[in-house]
């Protein structure tokens, strides 16, 4: 891995823990936006889908051990399958369209079908009092805000960054 791609992965890890913090300080606002999502759908776009997969399983883990967010069990080993199926999925549904929206949007199912694989092992595993599908789709609705802000944040920051070639050298 080149040391740019390191040093970026880094940079997305300490956002990853960083913007939840500041979530956190409003109560359940983590919860309905969803600031972890963030740097690790946009390390899916520019680093590609392995980086973007290392960085959804790290953050998680890191800002678990970290700031006890999210909470180690039930939680953490959920966000990991999720997220690193987001920045996995993320990158590679980019890397054979280029298409952003459809890169944003099957990332986005298919990290809450990974989830569903996460809840189910933490229900057969730690937790047994999990129930998968509820556990996942259950808080959907509470973060529609954040889908939303995902939705419209990140496609506009990934055009720019693509479209302005000084910043596409340093970050590509």
């Amino acid at each position: 891995m080149k040391s740019k791609k390191i040093t970026l992965s880094a940079i997305f890890i300490a956002f990853g823990i960083i913007l939840p913090m500041i979530f956190h300080t409003i109560n359940l606002a983590g919860q309905i936006f969803l600031p972890m999502h963030i740097p690790v759908l946009i390390a899916g776009f520019l680093l590609g889908p392995y980086c973007g997969a290392l960085i959804g399983i790290i953050t998680p883990i890191l800002s678990s051990v970290m700031t006890g967010m999210p909470p180690l069990v039930p939680m953490m080993p959920i966000m990991a399958f999720e997220l690193c199926a987001y920045g996995f999925l993320t990158g590679f549904i980019f890397n054979k369209t280029e298409k952003i929206y459809i890169s944003l949007i099957g990332a986005m199912i298919g990290g809450r079908l990974f989830a569903v694989v996460g809840a189910y092992l933490v229900s057969i595993t730690v937790a047994p009092k999990v129930s998968p599908l509820m556990f996942v789709f259950g808080n959907i609705s509470m973060a529609i805000p954040g889908m939303l802000i995902q939705l419209i944040f990140i496609p506009m920051l990934i055009k720019y960054l693509y479209k302005n070639p000084e910043i596409k050298k340093v970050l590509i």
